[in-house]
Parts: structure tokens; C-alpha cells; sequence
């Protein structure tokens, strides 16, 4: 990481100079950036050494890491589970000295972009999009058959030796061109409007997005990407596109420290299992990680019992194959949308080949507060509970929370047990967890973001007590719950 001082020192490189060399087989090293749900930070560090060997480190804006890699494992890692979005670092300065002025900052802005190491970034670019197109044409074999566009496109794939021309490695197209392209028939075209259409294909389209938090800027994130994304264009010669983009430039400040990066992720990863969404339908990235904290051992019984769509159980019984999963929620909607996500699922296996048995999930409804499940028989509960903003209200949180608590209590194995509850509703959960202390322990909080609103992940472990003999049992009883409203 330099600092801006440092900015002086690196080559000034041309736009020629900045262009990738082409020789996509040489393997590079270079940092990669991905956005992670807040909170979960370590447990995406974790993940990045677990699975590709790399040590990262967290950044100071909440939510962000970043490791390093050789472009051979690229591909691995858009397989990561806890990340939302990826991308490349062209240069990053921990210290970035901003001008008084809001003039002399931008005007600085806009000299950096020439300054920068642009050429290994973009070769990672280009072979990021390769990845995708194996991707594509892997998915295009399952459907009907068709020839690529020209002659010109296959050519690009082998031949691309400056950033102008990467576009013919963008494969992404949407969904009604893709099928306009494989059910049409060969069409004569005149030569002219072939000559016309590559020559508009070779055109790079780009926008920048600008990311900034901090008071102490003269600047707004419109002015950063304005002013950076004008001087970048002037560089390379690219054309702005803010919607039909083939590359996109990130300007991430946050305080002092400054990164530029170049996606390599249109959609977040966190889009892979939901097919049927609910109002209230989380993030996989988050359900990976309120997992990966309870740790699930081969055959644990992990239960939800306010399933929604389904989204903990799908991730678990898809990452955690060897533990058994029960999904359940009392409105029918919320159950119906879970049974077609797992049918989704399970096709989707089938039509990519796959001989693995169906998921190991049982879904059922029922009520929250009388689960028709032995005492003692779940090993770990994770659920989204209720936070009294889209679902239920503040006010019914009051009784429910307590209930559902003891009735988890019940249901979860003493001594060895855990659950991992998500909730906005801070207060009302700190008061009824203060009523379980015979029953439940809290462990640790992670502090995440969900939507916008401050939410905490609760670790609870199970207690020792035998359910049925704690004060909490009689405190929750019907009888004491009637005398309670009486009062």
C-alpha cells in the first residue's frame, strides 16, 4: 500500500504503456478487493485462506478485504461463499494527502489517472472475461446449439493485445440476446454494415463509480467520478457508458485511504440458491457466515424455524452437506417459496448432470412456539427473526421473542447446543435473552448491516439446565403469561 508521496516515484506510464501486453498465458500476482457483509470480516478472511492459500487483511471501511492471488486461481475465487463482490486493485495509498481546496483535489484526481499501474489489472480484466465465457458457453451447451457471431469474435478470444479491443472477450449479453443469437438463422448481411458493427465493437465502454465516506472531503462522489472518470477516458480513449459498460472503475475513499480497482463481478455473488424472493429474503453471503459461526459437525440437526424463503437452509444443506437441515414457518407463502427454492435447486443439478442425492432439508409448517419437535433433538438453530419493520411489529416482538426463545430452549440439546439469531429489534431481544439466563447464554455479537438497518447476529449457547426445571420455565408459562396481561 503507498502513500501519495509515493505517487511520484512509480513509472509515468502512456496510455500505450498502461495497455495489457496480451500474454494472457504469464501469470501475474496482484491484490484483489472483495466486499463482504459487514461484520463478517474474519470469517471471509478465513475463508480466502482456507480455500486459496492467501492471507487477508481487513480494511479499515467495514465491510472490504483484500489478499493476494496468481491469476491461476482466479477462478477459484469467484467460489468464495462469503463474498458479495469482487475486483482488481490497480493502486491503493493508505495515506492519500487531499488538497484544502476543492479545485487543487480534483485537478490531483484527475493527474492520477495517468499515473497509474493500469497494465497487469487489465490483463486480469481480460482474463476474467475469458472465465466468463467458458462460463457462458458451458451453460449454451446445455441449450440449443448455435455459431458464435463471426469469425472475428473466436479471433479476439486468442488476440487481444490492448485494452480497446477486450471488449470482443466480454461475453456477457442479456438473456433475449443470447436466445435472439442461438435461434436465428444465418441471415446475409451486407459487408458494409459488418465492417460498421465490429468497428462499434471494438469501441471500450466504461463508467466509474465512485464509493466515499468521511466528512473531512471538499468533494462529492459525483465531482471524484466525474473528474477521474474524464481523465480516464481521455487516457485510454474509452467511451462513457453509465448502463451498457464493459469496464468498471471503482474509486473507493474512505477517509484518507484511497483505492482503484476494476470489477470483476457484474452481479454480487451473494445471487446463487434464491429463485423465489420473500419480503425479508437474506443475503447467502450473510446465511454463509451465521453458519460458518456455529461451526456445523457431520450429522448435527440444524433447525430454522422462521425459514421465509429458505435461504440458511439452502446455503447449509449446499456448503455443510453433512448435517441435516429443518426448514418450518407458520405462513404457508413463506413455506411454499422454500419448497420451490429446493426444487430449483435440485433441478439445476439435474440439468447440469449432477448424480448427488436431493438436499438433506425437511420443510414444514407450523407454529414458532409449540415446534412439533422432541425436546432436546437440535443440535444448532439459526433463524432471521422478525425485526417488527417489514415483518410483524415492535410490539408483538414483546411477547414473541420470549416464547419463541424458551420454546428454542426446549428443542435445542443442553450443554452442547447453540443458536445464531439475527435481529434488529436490539432492545427488545437484550431484554428477553435477560430473562434466559437459566436456559441460554450469550456468547458473542456481530454487528452487520441488513438493508440499510443496524442489525446484530446473536451466538447463544445452551445452558446445562434440564428444560422444565428453570425459573424461566415458570415465568413463561401460560398461566403467568395471562396474570402478566391481566396486570
Amino acid at each position: 500500500m503507498l502513500s501519495q508521496g509515493d505517487v511520484h516515484h512509480q513509472t509515468s506510464m502512456t496510455g500505450e504503456a498502461a495497455k495489457p501486453s496480451g500474454n494472457s498465458k504469464a501469470t501475474i500476482t496482484v491484490t484483489i478487493g472483495a466486499t463482504v457483509p459487514t461484520g463478517f470480516e474474519i470469517t471471509a478472511a478465513e475463508e480466502v485462506k482456507e480455500r486459496i492459500g492467501s492471507d487477508a487483511r481487513i480494511s479499515k471501511d467495514r465491510g472490504r478485504i483484500y489478499f493476494e492471488i496468481s491469476t491461476d486461481k482466479l477462478f477459484q475465487v469467484h467460489h468464495l461463499k462469503s463474498v458479495d463482490n469482487l475486483f482488481v486493485v490497480v493502486e491503493e495509498y493508505d495515506n492519500y494527502q487531499f488538497k484544502e481546496s476543492k479545485e487543487e483535489t480534483l485537478k490531483d484526481l484527475m493527474e492520477l489517472a495517468s499515473k497509474l499501474p493500469w497494465t497487469n489489472s487489465l490483463e486480469v480484466w481480460k482474463i476474467n472475461n475469458t472465465l466468463k465465457k467458458k462460463k457462458w458457453r458451458r451453460r449454451g451447451a446445455n441449450g440449443t446449439k448455435g455459431k458464435p457471431k463471426n469469425k472475428a469474435n473466436k479471433e479476439a478470444v486468442d488476440e487481444v493485445t490492448s485494452a480497446t479491443e477486450q471488449l470482443q472477450l466480454e461475453p456477457e449479453a442479456s438473456a433475449e440476446d443470447q436466445g435472439e443469437e442461438l435461434a436465428s438463422p444465418d441471415v446475409d448481411s451486407s459487408p458494409q454494415d459488418s465492417e460498421e458493427s465490429a468497428a462499434e465493437d471494438k469501441v471500450t465502454k466504461f463508467r466509474v463509480t465512485c464509493s466515499r465516506a468521511g466528512d473531512k472531503h471538499s468533494f462529492s462522489s459525483n465531482e471524484a467520478a466525474r473528474d477521474f472518470g474524464g481523465a480516464v477516458q481521455e487516457f485510454f480513449q474509452w467511451k462513457a457508458d453509465m448502463t451498457k459498460f464493459d469496464v468498471e472503475v471503482l474509486l473507493n475513499i474512505h477517509n484518507v485511504e484511497v483505492v482503484i480497482g476494476i470489477a470483476l463481478t457484474e452481479e454480487s455473488l451473494h445471487r446463487r440458491n434464491i429463485s423465489h424472493f420473500g419480503p425479508t429474503t437474506l443475503r447467502s453471503t450473510l446465511c454463509y457466515g451465521m453458519l460458518r459461526m456455529c461451526k456445523p459437525q457431520p450429522s448435527d440437526v440444524i433447525l430454522d424455524p422462521m425459514c421465509g424463503t429458505g435461504a440458511i437452509p439452502l446455503e447449509g444443506a449446499i456448503e455443510f452437506q453433512d448435517s441435516f437441515y429443518v426448514a418450518g414457518d407458520n405462513n404457508d407463502m413463506a413455506v411454499n417459496r422454500t419448497v420451490n427454492n429446493i426444487c430449483h435447486i435440485q433441478k439445476r443439478r439435474q440439468d447440469k448432470g449432477s448424480s448427488s442425492p436431493g438436499l438433506p432439508i425437511d420443510t414444514v409448517q407450523w407454529d414458532l412456539c409449540h415446534l412439533p419437535m422432541r425436546t432436546s433433538s437440535v443440535d444448532i438453530i439459526i433463524t432471521d427473526m422478525p425485526f417488527g419493520k417489514r415483518m410483524g411489529s415492535r410490539k408483538k416482538n414483546w411477547d414473541l421473542y420470549p416464547s419463541c426463545l424458551r420454546e428454542m430452549a426446549r428443542v435445542c440439546r443442553p450443554g452442547s447446543g447453540k443458536a445464531a439469531l439475527l435481529t434488529q429489534d436490539k432492545k427488545c431481544f437484550a431484554k428477553a435473552i435477560s430473562r434466559m439466563g437459566g436456559l441460554w447464554k450469550k456468547s458473542h455479537t456481530v454487528w452487520v448491516n441488513v438493508g440499510g438497518l443496524h442489525a446484530g447476529v446473536y451466538l447463544l449457547r445452551r445452558t446445562g439446565a434440564t428444560f422444565g426445571q428453570t425459573p424461566e420455565d415458570v415465568w413463561e408459562s401460560p398461566e403467568t403469561v395471562g396474570e402478566r396481561k391481566d396486570e
